[in-house]
């Protein structure tokens, strides 16, 4: 199982990708830095507590696991 320290990690790095993704996709949606870059905020800071719970639900669960 991972450590909430791991997982934490692996959120945030995950998201600043995300982050950075979604930014240059809104700014290509809209035309706007500013309204893409908040687009993204917003997808980022749903994306990254919806992560951490799924992937602590995940660590929860032993089906498909060999110890």
């Amino acid at each position: 199982m991972d450590s909430r320290k791991r997982s934490l990690t692996k959120a945030v790095i995950w998201n600043l990708l995300g982050l950075i993704t979604m930014s240059l996709v809104g700014f290509v949606a809209t035309g706007s830095g500013a309204l893409g870059g908040k687009l993204a905020l917003v997808n980022t800071a749903l994306g990254f507590a919806l992560y951490v719970i799924y992937e602590r639900v995940w660590s929860a669960i032993g089906w498909g696991r060999h110890v």
